[in-house]
């Protein structure tokens, strides 16, 4: 029975090869597509629970993110300082919402420190707060707006109730990198996307070898005569 396999395989002619080869090229580029398009919507979840500042739904939607991604191919275009390129995954994304929080956080622990009637400089925070206040009206800026948060944390800085404060003020906000994500796909998965991709991948190298045999013998048959 294998032997009849092999024989029937190769009496396929090239160019059924071919005929087959375009269909199923459209079907794995549609199978890429909705894995993309899944991604996509996994991801754009984790977004919204972040906007929603619910931390519970936060961490159960990454885990689904991270789950899909990690067990599925999935490729994505993304934006690499103005150019874009072809990855394996979802791409950088950040829980902007859930680090303005953190920095909140921050922020009012600052305001607790530096307003008492200790501090030579006096409160500080209000200081800073004059400053920006006008400026975060003036641009539409939220409370919890990224750019409020910079500019209160720079004034608060030119005026240090200690001489380290500064550096203890910048040690103390979270980092972004605790906030950005990235999750890799592999480049091969055995789902039903990756065996169609592997079928494809088959027919390919299979029509390359006949088309270099057959150009070996033209040129043999060439030099012959």
């Amino acid at each position: 029975m294998k032997k009849r396999g092999r024989i029937k395989f190769h009496k396929l002619k090239t160019w059924w090869l071919v005929v087959i080869l375009i269909p199923l090229m459209f079907i794995d580029a549609t199978l890429l597509r909705l894995g993309h398009l899944k991604m996509i919507e996994l991801r754009t979840a984790v977004l919204t629970a972040d906007e929603n500042e619910n931390d519970e739904e936060i961490r159960e939607s990454l885990e689904r993110l991270k789950e899909y991604v990690f067990s599925n191919i999935v490729i994505n275009i993304v934006d690499d300082n103005g150019l874009k390129r072809i990855t394996f995954g979802t791409g950088p994304f950040y829980l902007e919402h859930q680090y303005i929080r953190a920095a909140n956080e921050e922020l009012e622990r600052v305001e607790a420190s530096l307003s008492g009637d200790s501090n030579p400089n006096g409160n500080i925070y209000q200081m800073a707060s004059d400053v920006c206040r006008p400026q975060a009206i003036a641009n539409g800026w939220t409370w919890n707006d990224p750019n409020y948060i910079n500019c209160m944390m720079g004034e608060i800085q030119k005026y240090p109730a200690m001489d380290d404060l500064q550096d203890i003020v910048v040690a103390t906000l979270p980092s972004k990198e605790l906030y950005r994500h990235n999750y890799a796909s592999p480049l091969w998965a055995p789902t039903f996307t990756g065996f169609m991709l592997l079928l494809t991948l088959l027919i390919i190298v299979v029509i390359l070898i006949r088309a270099i045999v057959w150009l070996i013998l033209r040129l043999s048959l060439l030099f012959l005569r």
